[in-house]
């Protein structure tokens, strides 16, 4: 699998791989469980049920870094943080932020378009209890590093939302630039930001799961200011 990752030559080329990869048996078994048994609601459709791709656009000055989709959003749906409260959320302060041209995320076909922006996820299928364990971490880490390597000449900033997508951040910024973590590595939090010798910024944001958003953890303020300063860093109008 770490191969096939080093070899994709673009992004629609390294999308088709991870879509077609069954490296984890028991997130495999998981993700087309959940697609035979379906949430009442959706019981109508056809669940993706494979790994999920990034989204967005190849010269993206700012990319978006979460945990894994999520059992019955992106691995129904087929792209990230669509379909789910966690997408709603998200998409719609990237629309008021100017970064995409709609506010909600329903379908792969929808319509969505992102501006400067990509979003991918540290592990790329969903997982029970949104656990992925440390050999599955490390196991996709390779696509996420491939994804990084191909938009790496405008990446600016990267916004890791929540402490698995920032734990994940370090070991590719090793692999992608060569550059090692600083000792001890600065903890997660939201607001927290660093920026090391050749590397983007990386920006600590509390995920925007339902248990954060549903709590006032996370607010609509707080994803405004986080956006606004992340694209002025990135250089983004």
């Amino acid at each position: 699998m770490a191969a096939r990752a080093e070899r994709a030559a673009d992004l629609p080329d390294l999308d088709g791989a991870i879509a077609g990869c069954f490296a984890c048996p028991r997130l495999v078994a998981w993700r087309e469980e959940v697609g035979r048994v379906k949430r009442a609601s959706f019981r109508d459709q056809e669940y993706w049920t494979r790994p999920v791709p990034g989204f967005g656009v190849v010269g993206a000055r700012l990319a978006i870094l979460g945990l894994a989709p999520a059992a019955h959003g992106g691995n129904r749906t087929g792209r990230i943080f669509t379909g789910d409260r966690s997408g709603d959320v998200l998409f719609a302060a990237l629309h008021r932020a100017s970064l995409a041209n709609q506010p909600t995320s329903v379908w792969r076909d929808d319509g969505l378009a992102l501006r400067d922006t990509r979003i991918f996820s540290a592990v790329r299928c969903a997982p029970p209890d949104n656990k992925p364990t440390p050999v599955e971490r490390d196991t996709c880490a390779p696509w996420l590093h491939r994804e990084l390597a191909l938009i790496k000449p405008a990446l600016r900033v990267v916004v890791a939302l929540g402490a698995f997508a920032w734990s994940a951040w370090w070991p590719a910024m090793t692999a992608v630039y060569g550059v090692r973590p600083p000792v001890p590595r600065p903890p997660f939090g939201h607001g927290a930001r660093w920026t090391g010798n050749g590397t983007p910024t990386v920006m600590g944001c509390y995920h925007v799961s339902q248990q954060n958003t549903f709590t006032g953890r996370l607010t609509p303020a707080m994803l405004d200011e986080v956006f606004a300063e992340a694209k002025l860093l990135a250089g983004i109008d």
